[in-house]
C-alpha cells in the first residue's frame, strides 16, 4: 500500500518521542511492504530514513523549527511572532504552508491511505482526503487535554482535533487512556478507535555502550551504595514534576542515599529548582538540560529507578527505552504504557507519599529492585514496532475497503 504519512518531526531533528515514535513505525511499515510518502514541516537531512521518500514542506531549518514545539500548544505560543523565514511568522503560517504542500502532493500521487499524527497535520490530512478520497486515518498520541493538564485547553486545537476525529475514517490511540479520553471528551464512537500500544526496537538503543565518565559524580555515589533515580521528560505541567519533586523530599527525608537526576528542560525549569532549593534537597537533585545522543542514553544507564510522573501520559515511550536499560520502573496510574507493562509499581500522580514509599522501598531492598528490573526486561522485550506495522496496515485495508464500498 502507497501510504502518505503527515508527522511534525523525525530523528536526529525530534524533540520527543512522537518523532521517534513515527520514525519505528514507519520502518517497520516500510519492512511490511508500505511504500511511504512522510512530510514534515522542516528541510533536513535524515540520514537513517532511507526505507521511505521524506518531502519537506517548508524551508524551515530544524533549528527554526524547534520554535514550533510539538509539545506545546499554548496560546502564546502557537501565536508567537517569529523572525520572518519564507514567510513564515507563526505555528499557525507553518501548518497552512504544510497544507499548501499536501495540495501540490497529491496532484502527484494516489494514496491508498493518509495518516496523520496530531493536531499538527489533521488540517492537512483533512485536505488530503477531500482532494484524493483515500481513507483518512488519525493516530493520537495526546490531546489537548493531556497537553493543557485536564483543562480545556486551547480552543483553536481542540477545534482542529474535534474536526479531524470526526472526519477520520479510523483513529488509531496510543492507549485505553487516550480512546476513553476521546470517547469522552470528543465524543466519538468507541467502534470507530482503534488501541495501537507503541513499543521498542532494542537495537537502536544497543549500538552504544555506556559511558560513565558522561555521569562521573552520580557513579562515584553509587559506588557509596546511593540508589539513583532519574526521569527523562519535559519540564512542563503535564510531566507532573513538582509532585515528583515534593516526594523525593519526602524519601529524602526518611533515607538520605538516594539522588535525583532530572534530565530534560521547559517552562518549569526555574520553578523546579526554586522546590529543590525550598525543600533542601538541593544537594541530591541534577539537572542535565535538554539531552540527546550519547548523554541521553548515558541518563537511563546511570540510574538505578527511573520515574514517569505524568499528570496525564498518553502512553509515554520513555519507560520503554529506561526499561532497555536496567531500571526499576515507577509509574503514575495516569501513564498508558502501564497497559503493558506489569513488572511495576504504580501510584496516582498526585498522591507524594506512596510514591515516596515506593522509592524507599526500591533503595533500600536490593531484592526488590533486582527482580523489578530482570521482570520488567522480560516484558518490554516482547513488545514489537512489527506488531503495531501489522495493526496498521490492516486498519488501511479495511479503511480502504469501507471507501470503496462506500
Amino acid at each position: 500500500m502507497k501510504i502518505l504519512m503527515l508527522g511534525w518531526e523525525l530523528p536526529p531533528h525530534n524533540s520527543g518521542g512522537l518523532g521517534v515514535a513515527c520514525y519505528h513505525m514507519s520502518k517497520a511499515l516500510a519492512a511490511a511492504g508500505a511504500t511511504i510518502d512522510f512530510v514534515v514541516p522542516y528541510q533536513a537531512s535524515h540520514p537513517d530514513s532511507d526505507f521511505m521518500t521524506i518531502h519537506h514542506a517548508t524551508k524551515l531549518t530544524p533549528l527554526e523549527r524547534y520554535g514550533l514545539n510539538a509539545y506545546d500548544s499554548a496560546p502564546e505560543v502557537i501565536g508567537r511572532t517569529r523572525a520572518d523565514t519564507d514567510g513564515l511568522t507563526d505555528m499557525r503560517a507553518v501548518q497552512r504552508r504544510y497544507v499548501q504542500f499536501i495540495e501540490e502532493l497529491v496532484e502527484t500521487t494516489q494514496p491508498d491511505a493518509i495518516h496523520a499524527h496530531d493536531w499538527l497535520t489533521m488540517e492537512a490530512g483533512m485536505r488530503a482526503k477531500e482532494l484524493t478520497d483515500a481513507p483518512l486515518i488519525v493516530h493520537v498520541h495526546a490531546t489537548e487535554f493531556d497537553r493543557s493538564g485536564e483543562t480545556y485547553g486551547n480552543p483553536i486545537v481542540h477545534d482542529i482535533e474535534q474536526a479531524g476525529l470526526l472526519m477520520a475514517d479510523r483513529i488509531i490511540a496510543v492507549s485505553q487512556i487516550t480512546k476513553n479520553i476521546i470517547v469522552d471528551r470528543y465524543d466519538i464512537p468507541a467502534d470507530k478507535i482503534e488501541v495501537v500500544h507503541n513499543a521498542i526496537d532494542p537495537s537502536s538503543l544497543s549500538a552504544y555502550d555506556y559511558d560513565q565518565r558522561t555521569y562521573t559524580y552520580l557513579e562515584a555515589l553509587k559506588s557509596e551504595g546511593y540508589t539513583i533515580v532519574t526521569t527523562v521528560t519535559r519540564f512542563t505541567i503535564q510531566k507532573g514534576l513538582s509532585h515528583f519533586m515534593h516526594a523525593a523530599s519526602l524519601a529524602l527525608s526518611r533515607y538520605e542515599k538516594m539522588a535525583f537526576l532530572f534530565a530534560g528542560d521547559g517552562e518549569q525549569r526555574d520553578e523546579l529548582i526554586g522546590l529543590a532549593a525550598k525543600y533542601g534537597i538541593s544537594d541530591k537533585v541534577f539537572f542535565t538540560g535538554f539531552v540527546r545522543g550519547k548523554q541521553w542514553r548515558d541518563t537511563y544507564s546511570v540510574a538505578d529507578v527511573f520515574v514517569m510522573s505524568s499528570v496525564s501520559e498518553p502512553f509515554g515511550l520513555t519507560a520503554l527505552e529506561a526499561a532497555h536499560h536496567d531500571t526499576a520502573l515507577i509509574i503514575s496510574k495516569q501513564s498508558g504504557v502501564g497497559e503493558v507493562l506489569h513488572s511495576i509499581f504504580r501510584y496516582d500522580f498526585w498522591d507524594t507519599y506512596r510514591l515516596a514509599d515506593q522509592l524507599v522501598g526500591i533503595a533500600t531492598s536490593p531484592s526488590l529492585k533486582s527482580s523489578l528490573k530482570q521482570n520488567i526486561k522480560n516484558e518490554y522485550a516482547q513488545l514489537s514496532w512489527h506488531d503495531v506495522a501489522h495493526k496498521c496496515m490492516y486498519i488501511y485495508q479495511k479503511s480502504k475497503r469501507q471507501e470503496v464500498a462506500a
